[in-house]
């Protein structure tokens, strides 16, 4: 997390701004000024609060990368180990790579995906996403709802979600344009190697080209 994100320094700023005025507080409780007490003890609760939120929003969307105009999310390998098999070595944006053995006809891969309102942007929040998760899908209906399934998680472990907390708390409502899920599959019969990508309008996945 580092010092120089807006974020981080919104948060310590309204803390700090929060830490004076409860000094103020306190100096005008003991002059017996009730309503200069009432005025700087609300603004310090406000202050606080707002350190409170950006300093949770900070934490809840560590994982999440900035989304441009086309990203590239992961670069993933397949490889068919028989009928309705297949084992899916992923690359990461990161670096990080990881391998699943999975069932079905078709790699399906799917992200969260936040976008913040046009002032927001000014805080150094843009449109961010996060890979969530990457599973088997069967092409048909019968085999999805009677055959194995295998899914497994692509998200980093956090101790906060701003998708889990954008659920409970109605006040981050002026702050988020919208959020939404995205998924994308691809038929996985043949040895291939795949580019998945986050576009302003969701996840695609296309066949890695040679030289790219």
């Amino acid at each position: 997390m580092s010092l120089s994100n807006p974020l981080v320094i919104s948060a310590m700023l309204f803390l700090l701004l929060g830490l004076i005025f409860l000094v103020v507080t306190i100096a005008t409780a003991k002059k017996k000024k009730i309503i200069a007490t009432i005025i700087s003890l609300l603004v310090a609760l406000l202050m606080l609060s707002l350190s409170a939120l950006f300093g949770t929003i900070t934490v809840a969307i560590q994982g999440y990368r900035a989304l441009t105009r086309e990203d590239l999310a992961a670069l993933v390998k397949v490889e068919p180990l028989g009928p309705q098999q297949f084992r899916a070595t992923i690359i990461l944006a990161d670096g990080s790579r990881k391998t699943f053995s999975l069932a079905g006809d078709e790699l399906y891969v799917d992200a969260h995906i936040l976008k913040w309102k046009p002032w927001v942007n000014i805080l150094g929040l843009h449109t961010s996403y996060e890979l969530d998760r990457v599973s088997g899908r069967y092409a048909a209906v019968s085999d999805e709802t009677s055959k194995v399934h295998t899914v497994f998680s692509l998200a980093a472990d956090k101790s906060m979600d701003m998708f889990e907390i954008r659920k409970k708390f109605r006040m981050l409502n002026p702050l988020l344009d919208a959020e939404y899920g995205s998924a994308t599959f691809i038929n996985t019969n043949s040895a291939e190697e795949f580019q998945v990508l986050v576009s302003t309008s969701g996840l695609l996945i296309r066949k890695k080209e040679q030289g790219e």
